[in-house]
């Protein structure tokens, strides 16, 4: 059991098409055809884009496919080296002048140093149709190589960097996305049915150390799994941190959401972290289905503390490390909610290939097929 939590803790995804040919549903038929599923996924889009903004007081702004190689912005997802971004060299100038670049895996990092860019002041913020390459995801049923996020980031004091103001920010978060699924509903009245019930009106909130004492022996996934059959809409706390069980929930980067910060649950025990995920049950894959990831940013103090545990200190040496070292960028909270799998979740869709556009090997295709799901080629 210990290797198999182990080997849990990072890279999503079956990693298995026999298994994965197991999991898809038998008797798939779709409530939308292929036209409907673009008009409802640009309805979708256009609603959460709009009461995002509204309900965190945020801005659409532009942001980078690729960024520059030594600006130390590039999000690495995990921190042990599993998932490393597309690099590419620009001889720009007969190299004389030249980049060495990488392709976004997301746009964590660059959003904070944006709000300095942008002149955002304390409540004010930022939302960005992102898109990104992940290269080293097995491509399953909701995971694929090109990556479409809305990610968003709010500069807030240091007063505010609480469980408080997490627990707000998620509940604002869960407001928009149920009415998307209202909107999309009263537009195209058949994804209404009792066969997929709607989301629930509001989501739990449990510490990651709790699901593992309900779950000992279980590893993350399955652990997740047994409480979103529970709870059908949860949001984990405490993602990075090590647990009592000697791991960490799942491996969470270090240097931009604050996974150490000591907390107290409303039970009043000592937790620690200020982040976390908004997991939920899929009615039409019957399993566990993540939408957005997010938290308190890190400070000076513990982005050290971080990096320290993590034995990664040499990458204080990067522009975008010291900024925050010397506070120069501001405080913030931020996440990025899946915009694939959100139109998949709303849609009632089977694959994530049905609302979105991109590569899939042969083998995953010709099982589509079999099972009457439409991948968009």
């Amino acid at each position: 059991m210990t290797d198999e939590k182990r080997a849990d803790l990072a890279g999503p995804g079956i990693g298995d098409y026999v298994e994965l040919e197991k999991i898809l549903p038998q008797d798939y038929h779709s409530l939308l055809s292929p036209k409907e599923t673009q008009l409802a996924t640009y309805a979708a889009k256009d609603y959460i884009e709009a009461n995002l903004c509204e309900e965190l007081n945020l801005i659409r702004v532009t942001v980078p496919l690729i960024v520059d190689v030594e600006s130390g912005i590039n999000d690495l997802l995990d921190r042990d080296g599993s998932r490393t971004p597309i690099q590419f060299h620009i001889s720009n100038d007969h190299d004389k002048n030249p980049i060495d670049v990488q392709v976004v895996q997301a746009a964590t990092k660059w959003k904070r140093m944006a709000l300095k860019q942008f002149e955002m002041d304390v409540g004010q913020g930022l939302l960005t149709d992102m898109r990104a390459i992940r290269k080293d995801y097995f491509l399953d049923h909701d995971h694929s190589a090109y990556v479409d996020q809305w990610d968003w980031e709010l500069a807030i004091t240091a007063e505010q960097r609480s469980l408080t103001l997490l627990k707000e920010v998620v509940r604002k978060i869960w407001k928009v996305l149920k009415g998307a699924e209202s909107h999309v509903q009263r537009l195209f009245p058949q994804l209404k049915t009792d066969r997929y019930p709607d989301l629930p009106e509001e989501l739990t909130f449990i510490h990651a150390e709790e699901i593992l004492e309900r779950f000992p022996d279980l590893p993350r996934k399955q652990r997740e799994t047994m409480i979103v059959q529970e709870f059908p809409a949860v949001f984990i706390i405490g993602i990075g941190w090590v647990l009592e069980d000697g791991y960490p929930h799942e491996m969470r980067a270090a240097d931009y959401d604050d996974w150490v910060t000591e907390t107290i649950s409303e039970n009043g025990r000592p937790m620690h972290g200020l982040n976390g995920d908004i997991l939920v049950w899929n009615p039409v894959t019957k399993r566990r289905h993540e939408l957005t990831s997010m938290g308190i940013r890190v400070t000076a103090e513990t982005l050290r503390r971080q990096l320290d545990l993590t034995s990664q200190l040499d990458f204080l040496k990067l522009p975008y490390h010291k900024a925050i070292i010397n506070n120069d960028i501001p405080l913030s909270i931020g996440g990025g909610i899946g915009q694939s799998r959100t139109f998949m979740l709303l849609l009632k869709k089977a694959h994530i290939g049905e609302v979105s556009a991109t590569v899939w090997p042969t083998v995953l295709k010709d099982m589509c097929k079999r099972k009457n799901i439409f991948v968009i080629e």
